[in-house]
C-alpha cells in the first residue's frame, strides 16, 4: 500500500525528513515480512494427509482436496518432505509430487526423522539418508526412530541407543527402549516404565505399568489401571482416568473414555467430547479419526474436513 502523505506540503522542513525516515522504516519491515514469509514457504510446505478411497491410498490436503491420486496399497504420514508407500507388496518413498524418490525395496519402512528412515529388508533393520543410502547398515532385529540424535536399537537381547553415525551411545542395557523426544525416552526395566536422559541416567523412575513419549512437556502414563500424563518431573499433572490415550500433538491428545475416543487440551478438559470409534495424532491442525473401520480427518473444532469413507 502506498501511503498518501507525499501529496501533503509543509513548511515544516522536519517534517519531511521524519517522513523519509518513517518511508525507510516500512519498506525495511516489509521486506522482512516477505523474507519471513519466504522461508516459511520454503521449510514448511503444506501438510498431506493419507486417505483411502476404493482401496487404493492417495493423500489430501488440508482443505480435503486430493493431491495425490489413490493408487498405493499403503501410505503412512509425510515427514520432512517424504512418505513412505507400498507398491507391489514392498516399501518405497514418494515426494510431496508424488514421485517415487526411493524405489520399493524395503519390506518396511518408517518416516523419515533426523534425516534418516528406519527401513528393514528380512530380519534386519538399518538406516537410509533422504537419497536412499544406507547411513547405517542392516544389522539390528530390533530399532526404532531417530529423536534427539538418538535411537534405540536391540543388541542380544537388550536395548541400548546409537548415534547417527551408528555408534553406540547409551549401552544396551533395558528391557524395552522407545525413541527420544524432548530429551527423554521410555524405558521398561524389571516391568515397570520410566524415563532416561541422553546419557542414559534414569530421569523418571520406573513406575508406571505403561508410557509414551514426551510432547508438549507431557507424556502419557498408565497407572492403576487407568491412562493420565505426566511431566517432566515425573509429577502427575492430568489424573489417571482415561481407558486408553495417545502422545499430545498440536495442544491436545486423543483419548477413551469406555469406547469412544475424544481430545483432551493440556488443563486435561474435553476440547472434543468421546464420539468416534478411534483417534490418531493432530497433525498441523487435522487428526485421522475412525467410524467403524472408515478413516476420516477432523479439525481441532471436531469438524469433519473429510468425512468417514473406506
Amino acid at each position: 500500500m502506498v501511503s498518501d502523505v507525499d501529496s501533503v506540503r509543509s513548511t515544516n522542513h522536519g517534517y519531511l525528513e521524519r517522513k523519509k525516515n518513517m518511508f525507510i522504516v516500512l519498506v525495511a519491515c516489509l521486506v522482512a515480512i516477505l523474507i519471513a514469509l519466504a522461508i516459511w514457504l520454503t521449510v514448511s510446505p503444506s501438510t498431506l494427509y493419507p486417505v483411502q478411497v476404493n482401496g487404493k491410498f492417495g493423500y489430501i490436503n488440508k482443505s480435503a482436496k486430493m493431491v495425490i491420486a489413490p493408487q498405493f496399497e499403503q501410505a503412512l504420514a509425510f515427514k520432512e518432505g517424504y512418505a513412505p508407500v507400498k507398491v507391489g507388496g514392498n516399501w518405497g518413498y514418494i515426494d510431496k509430487s508424488g514421485k517415487l524418490t526411493i524405489p520399493p525395496q524395503y519390506h518396511l519402512a518408517d518416516p523419515f526423522s533426523s534425516g534418516l528412515a528406519l527401513v528393514g529388508v528380512g530380519p534386519r533393520l538399518g538406516y537410509i539418508d533422504r537419497n536412499g543410502k544406507y547411513a547405517i547398515n542392516p544389522q539390528y532385529p530390533g530399532a526404532g526412530q531417530f529423536g534427539d540424535g538418538l535411537a534405540p536399537v536391540l543388541v542380544n537381547g537388550r536395548w541400548g541407543y546409537i548415534d547417527k553415525s551408528g555408534k553406540m551411545a547409551v549401552n544396551p542395557q533395558f528391557d524395552e527402549g522407545g525413541n527420544f523426544s524432548e530429551g527423554f525416552a521410555v524405558v521398561r526395566m524389571n516391568n515397570q516404565y520410566g524415563f532416561i536422559d541422553k546419557s542414559g541416567k534414569v530421569s523418571i523412575n520406573p513406575q508406571f505399568s505403561s508410557a509414551g513419549d514426551f510432547h508438549d512437556g507431557l507424556a502419557v502414563v498408565k497407572m492403576g489401571g487407568k491412562f493420565g500424563f505426566i511431566d517432566k518431573s515425573g509429577k502427575v499433572k492430568i489424573t489417571p482416568q482415561f481407558d486408553s490415550a495417545g502422545d499430545f500433538s498440536d495442544g491436545l491428545a486423543v483419548v477413551a473414555m469406555g469406547h469412544r475416543f475424544g481430545y483432551i487440551n493440556r488443563s486435561g478438559s474435553f476440547a472434543i467430547n468421546p464420539q468416534f470409534d478411534d483417534g490418531g495424532n493432530f497433525n498441523a491442525g487435522l487428526a485421522p479419526v475412525w467410524i467403524g473401520d472408515r478413516e476420516g480427518y477432523i479439525d481441532k473444532h471436531g469438524k469433519y474436513v473429510w468425512n468417514p469413507m473406506s
